[in-house]
């Protein structure tokens, strides 16, 4: 039986469980091209809507291993949405599995979010599933033709990747009240070098505390993950006093952060880091970036010396000489930021990427002989 879904997103994690910049770009996407879905997995089995109402599916995770969550309930659930599109975001072991054992058949878009970097030989033991899918897929999209360039894995399949940058919507950011913002400030202060995201251990943060110590400005890494404890014994062993955690942020403290913050910095420096939402919300609200030349989109995304700095990855001193630019130079810093407004508007808004996506599964379900 047809479902009433026309686009399945599957992903191993999702709101409100998870706040990555996946889980982002799908939702973006499902937000806005009607009739889609998201089947997922999660330590709390449910069927909920997010924000624009959207359907969410999450299955029970009976397990993860080296990041690849497993739950077999998604699979009985994956034949039973019999939707005409699925939309499977990379990379995800088990969901490869789960569209051979339970979707096969259908229209398939992948998004290549990015490449296996750390678990190379889990890495390599996957690899033929991982060739076999992205050859049975009916367009692959990566983000950014950087990541296209530099990805040995994309490299094999050029003939059916489509580039649609990552975009961002600026409505669905609240935006905090005056008293919201000074309530922040009064925590934080002014003028701080800002990091907000995950902290995973290829965002590249213990380089950026060892690039903060004596340095007049604040630093505040706003996030949680895996990497907290580690960083927080680095910041004292260091006597980086002027390191602060903000931990989990709402959106409207992030907003408050964003509007107070000198610049964005971004120092993830391996290919993990295939794109990055903080930087393009940087450039949203007008502030100059930080990042790290890694090969991928951070560079597409922070052009170097117009929207901010980019630097070498790993390196502190060159992590310390682009926020010293930024912090003793205010002018040049306003520059950047405005320069970067304008490339969010011209490029990475939420309706580009979603326009661009709809033409997508149009023409991959008109080449199977489907109508949308």
């Amino acid at each position: 039986m047809r479902s009433k879904f026309q686009i399945l997103h599957c992903y191993r994690t999702f709101y409100p469980e998870s706040q990555g910049g996946v889980e982002q770009v799908i939702l973006e996407i499902a937000q806005k091209i009607d009739n889609s879905c998201v089947l997922t997995l999660s330590d709390r089995p449910a069927r909920l809507k997010l924000g624009g109402e959207v359907d969410v599916v999450a299955k029970k995770r009976w397990c993860s291993f080296a990041s690849c969550c497993i739950g077999p309930g998604l699979l009985s659930e994956l034949y039973r949405l019999h939707t005409p599109l699925l939309h499977f975001h990379y990379p995800w072991p088990f969901g490869d599995l789960a569209y051979f054992l339970a979707g096969r058949s259908r229209p398939l878009v992948i998004t290549y979010h990015s490449d296996i970097v750390r678990q190379r030989l889990l890495g390599a033991l996957y690899r033929p599933l991982m060739h076999r899918l992205l050859s049975q897929a009916d367009r692959i999209v990566a983000t950014s033709q950087n990541y296209v360039d530099s990805s040995p894995v994309l490299a094999a399949y050029k003939d059916k990747v489509k580039i649609i940058p990552i975009g961002i919507s600026e409505q669905e950011y609240p935006q905090p009240t005056d008293d919201q913002v000074a309530e922040v400030a009064q925590r934080y202060g002014r003028d701080f070098m800002l990091f907000v995201g995950v902290l995973r251990y290829y965002k590249g943060l213990e380089y950026l505390i060892r690039a903060s110590v004596g340095q007049p400005y604040r630093v505040v890494i706003a996030g949680r993950g895996p990497e907290l404890r580690r960083l927080m014994t680095l910041v004292k062993d260091l006597g980086a006093q002027n390191v602060a955690f903000a931990g989990f942020v709402s959106d409207v403290e992030k907003g408050a952060l964003m509007r107070l913050c000198r610049a964005v910095v971004f120092p993830s420096h391996l290919r993990s880091e295939a794109f990055g939402v903080t930087l393009l919300e940087g450039l949203m609200y007008g502030k100059p970036l930080i990042s790290c030349e890694i090969g991928t989109g951070t560079s597409f995304v922070n052009v170097d010396g117009e929207t901010g700095h980019v630097v070498p990855p790993a390196n502190p001193a060159a992590l310390r000489e682009a926020m010293n630019d930024l912090w003793l130079n205010p002018d040049k810093a306003e520059r950047m930021g405005w320069a970067g407004r304008q490339r969010y508007e011209k490029l990475f808004t939420g309706e580009r990427m979603a326009a661009a996506y709809r033409k997508l599964y149009d023409e991959v379900l008109s080449e199977r002989g489907l109508a949308r």
